[in-house]
């Protein structure tokens, strides 16, 4: 069910085996039951597959057996005492006992052991009516306890309350030892162990650490997998078991995790992952399991405001005068300046859905292509390289076909910090021996962790990807080792042969390359002959291959590589863009660029365009749109005067911070529908306030073009969902939206998407989850792409000449500036701004090597500024050996820090992707913020004033009322 009361979810006790067609089936008999599961299966397991539940704490089916607990004893035909079943293999022929008056008396004499050392006070504890150890107390029958607590215990051990999100209370703990597989097995971080021996044992957090002090990712996987109330969220601490539970799906990453949100009427009680989530498996993040406070803090902006000027202090106003505004404003634009002044930007944190209306209001009743979103400034370079070369604009896999790869090439992504969940996966992948290669300017933590290690780490130089990219290529085909048949057989022969000759140039070699990519020749031959040859190789890059100048040659370049060896099509291969917010791969399938219609169908296409009129009732433009820059040119230019934003903080995210300011000063009506008063509706003239994830129903599509359903679990605070208010914007400007639910637009976007024509609602109920192309041919999604054919056709083998950046290190500018993100905050901040999260990381700093930070005076924590063509801004720095000298490194989830003011509107030749990760700097201990900060401080004090004038007005009016 997708909504249902409460109810732990059954558990196997061990995990499954895999069953393939060619597992060898054993049979035995459990408690006079015949029984057949695969080979290797526990006895545990094989009797909770025939509906017999053995007592157990330890056990779990999502760690490996352990057999602790000695509470899921078995008698076997023919073998001495009384093994435990969970750790026990089956036999052919096998007889199993489950429940035997001397197994009752073992179980009874093991649980009363338990309960000596524990505290009595089931009637006051968080977890009564959610724990293991008191369901099996009653389930082997304990009614008294003859151990007194005279001896010594751990009744007053002391608890540790450090973690903004769960507390660990030793007293309470029963030693089974699923904490410490959990962050090992699951998590991958072996924060947690044992420490002490025998009565003495007891769970440590790193070198007997708090647990806010320790290695601890706070991913919640061990408060999960504690069977007491040991490991207890401080949300049931407070608010007590839920009620209810709704399915949904996460609105962070572009993992897209399942979860559980558990209830209590409207108010959510905790997330827990969702177990059948096809993207996390059961897994979750710090952001995902607990930093959902954001959706009922105080600063959240509930009611429609106006203003004419961004001097003015904001009006509230109902709905119906907000829309009836906006829309006047728009036509009146339009009316002045002409059809194209106007446009819209599209959410990656709105709903497939929500995105879908939005481009259809520009495209049917702006009338204009003007629309465009946040994937211009991440992805958009992986839409143009592999649709060039693959025929599809998507990653080739799903993410649990990492378990199938043997070598894994990670490049410009550090999912340790942007997709938490995927690198747990990838992370047991490398335990069970899988080989890695990391190509990225720092020493992520991927490249030396626990019981990990990269074979090779390439620090390239920033810029240089596709030089590096070409001399990977040119190894593979001057070394033999191209995959001959797999290229004759499904690729361009012409394409293939000038890329070939092309690659093959001595200036393309890695040792002719060295001195540009800053890469060692012989590591680079190394890797590329261990990616040809290993095995299965599957590529995962992310935003250090795409915000660059070069970012779509860089796309092409790697899909060159998958195709020359052989490496796509099949499960643990592939070329794999891990993208960065939870639905950009939803916004670009939806039509949001301003040159394509929905399901990457260009705007010049008589037949596309056809489709769309006829069921819109409208005439639809047949030239591209603005782009997001170019709206911005456009504005300083005179031409372009009001936009529409949903959902994205362009002040914040968007290079040349200044610039992007300057543009939107000059826009007459700018309507922002967000959340909170972010950076950019300090320049807004009217804000429509939005809602949650938790408060609307929709899809999401992730990284691996999975569309997974998002649920309402509340109702909308603001009083409207997204989807509703740009229906009723759209209404408001002539052009009528009348749609009922969420899934009426699925119906419309499956009428008019070729590859989305299988996707509904029921289906996506039934089946969980769905993967595109969903459709006649598949009519159950596509979870591998490429297996017979290239979308395409026929690959196609790209040149990937490397022209190096405008954007380089000059004497005045000596330093490359990178970017990105940190595990416990996300994007621009908004949302984990206003959680707890800020105990990990409260403000942006500058990475420094410890040889450029001497050359400069500067010690750890000292205040610098960093200075380009584009700003300046100041930061504290943090001295560490993981960027290479002459590389510095910061995030961008604070809008104080001016990350973006210094970053350049340098970007990709083909779709106008920002180089973020090429900035030219200068980095000098200061003593005071920077002239850009000062003026942030004060232009952000102003806009706060004028809001909290509203606020104090509000309550003036009803006073006088």
């Amino acid at each position: 069910m997708l909504e249902t009361v409460i109810k732990r979810e059954r558990d196997m006790g061990t995990p499954a085996r895999d069953l393939n067609p060619d597992a060898r089936l054993i049979t035995l008999t459990i408690d006079g039951q015949e029984i057949s599961v695969p080979e290797g299966t526990s006895v545990m397991r094989a009797a909770a597959e025939a509906g017999i539940n053995i007592p157990k704490l330890c056990a779990t089916d999502s760690l490996e057996p352990f057999g602790s607990c000695r509470l899921c004893l078995v008698q076997i035909d023919g073998r001495r005492g009384y093994p435990a079943s969970c750790t026990t293999p089956v036999e052919d022929g096998m007889v199993v006992y489950t429940e035997t008056p001397k197994l009752h008396d073992l179980r009874r004499g093991v649980m009363e052991l338990y309960i000596s050392d524990h505290p009595l006070d089931c009637l006051t504890c968080p977890a009564n009516g959610d724990c293991e150890l008191q369901d099996m107390a009653g389930v082997v029958g304990l009614r008294a306890v003859r151990y007194g607590y005279e001896g010594e215990n751990h009744l007053k051990a002391e608890t540790d309350a450090s973690n903004p999100y769960f507390s660990y209370d030793p007293s309470k703990c029963i030693v089974c030892n699923r904490c410490v597989r959990a962050c090992e097995e699951t998590q991958g971080t072996f924060a947690l162990t044992i420490s002490g021996k025998g009565f003495a044992s007891r769970v440590t957090a790193g070198q007997n650490q708090s647990f806010l002090e320790s290695d601890c990712v706070s991913c919640g996987a061990c408060v999960q997998a504690c069977p007491t109330s040991t490991l207890q969220e401080k949300s049931v601490i407070m608010m007590g078991q839920a009620e209810h539970s709704v399915i949904t799906t996460c609105a962070y990453c572009g993992v897209g995790c399942g979860f559980k949100a558990e209830m209590k009427g409207q108010e959510v009680v905790r997330m827990v992952p969702w177990k059948d989530g096809k993207a996390n498996r059961g897994h979750a993040c710090v952001k995902g399991r607990f930093a959902w406070g954001y959706t009922t803090h105080k600063e959240r902006v509930l009611k429609p405001m106006i203003r004419e000027r961004i001097t003015d202090p904001w009006r509230e106003v109902s709905w119906e005068e907000a829309l009836a505004y906006t829309a006047s404003e728009f036509r009146r634009i339009q009316n002045k300046y002409g059809r194209d002044s106007v446009g819209g930007i599209t959410s990656s944190r709105c709903t497939n859905e929500e995105t879908w209306l939005v481009q259809k209001l520009v495209r049917a009743a702006f009338g204009t292509n003007n629309v465009d979103t946040c994937a211009r400034v991440c992805h958009s370079p992986t839409g143009y390289g592999l649709k060039q070369t693959l025929g599809e604009s998507a990653g080739t896999q799903t993410f649990d076909s990492v378990m199938h790869t043997d070598v894994v090439v990670l490049m410009g992504s550090n999912p340790s910090s942007a997709h938490p969940v995927f690198a747990s996966r990838l992370k047991r992948r490398l335990r069970q021996g899988a080989r890695l290669i990391v190509i990225d300017p720092r020493r992520i933590e991927l490249v030396d962790s626990p019981h990990i290690k990269a074979d090779y780490h390439l620090p390239v130089r920033p810029g240089t990807n596709v030089a590096l990219l070409t001399a990977m290529a040119h190894v593979i085909v001057t070394e033999g080792l191209v995959a001959e048949d797999f290229v004759a057989q499904r690729c361009e022969a012409k394409a293939f042969n000038e890329w070939r000759e092309f690659v093959a140039r001595p200036d393309n070699s890695p040792e002719a390359t060295a001195e540009v990519t800053g890469v060692p020749a012989a590591d680079v031959r190394g890797a590329a002959r261990l990616y040809a040859t290993g095995g299965n190789g599957s590529f995962y890059y992310g935003l250090g291959v795409t915000e660059h100048s070069q970012g779509s040659t860089a796309v092409m370049a790697i899909a060159n590589l998958a195709m020359a060896t052989g490496n796509i099509g099949r499960e643990g291969v592939g070329v794999n863009p891990m993208r960065g917010q939870n639905n950009v791969q939803g916004s670009c399938d939806m039509g949001s660029f301003p040159h394509e219609l929905p399901g990457y169908r260009h705007v010049s296409d008589d037949a596309a365009r056809a489709l769309f009129e006829a069921d819109w009732g409208v005439t639809i433009q047949p030239e591209p749109g603005l782009r997001i820059p170019n709206m911005f040119e456009a504005a300083l230019a005179g031409s372009f005067k009001g936009l529409y934003c949903q959902g994205e903080d362009i002040v914040q995210s968007d290079p040349n911070t200044q610039h992007v300011a300057a543009a939107l000063s000059e826009m007459e009506c700018i309507v922002v529908q967000d959340l909170f008063l972010n950076e950019t509706a300090k320049y807004a003239h009217v804000f429509l306030p939005g809602s949650s994830f938790l408060e609307k129903d929709g899809t999401f599509t992730n990284a691996e073009r999975r569309i997974s359903r998002v649920r309402k679990v509340m109702e909308p605070r603001n009083g409207m969902a997204d989807w509703e208010i740009t229906m009723a914007l759209a209404n408001a400007l002539g052009y009528p939206m009348n749609y009922r639910h969420p899934s009426e637009i699925m119906d419309e976007i499956a009428r008019l998407t070729p590859t989305f024509s299988g996707v509904s609602y029921a289906k996506l109920d039934r089946m969980g989850s769905l993967q595109w192309p969903c459709n006649d041919e598949a009519p159950e999604g596509t979870p591998i792409m490429h297996i017979d054919a290239f979308v395409r056709g026929k690959g196609k083998f790209m040149i990937t000449q490397y022209i190096p950046t405008e954007e380089r290190s000059t004497r005045k500018y000596p330093l490359l500036l990178t970017t990105g993100r940190i595990l416990s905050q996300y994007n621009v901040g908004a949302q984990t701004r206003r959680t707890p999260n800020v105990a990990w990381h409260s403000e942006d700093v500058l990475e420094m090597h410890p040889q450029d930070a001497e050359d400069r005076g500067v010690t750890e924590g000292d205040w610098v500024g960093i200075q380009s063509r584009s700003g300046e801004t100041v930061l504290r720095a943090t001295i560490t050996d993981r960027v290479q000298p002459g590389v510095v490194y910061t995030t961008f989830h604070f809008p104080e820090s001016g990350a973006n003011v210094v970053t350049t509107d340098n970007s990709d030749w083909a779709t106008n992707c920002p180089e973020y990760k090429v900035t030219a700097v200068q980095v000098l201990k200061v003593s005071q913020p920077s002239e850009w900060q000062r003026e942030w401080s004060r232009f952000t004090d102003t806009q706060q004033q004028l809001l909290h004038s509203r606020e104090r007005g509000s309550e003036l009016a009803m006073v006088t009322k």
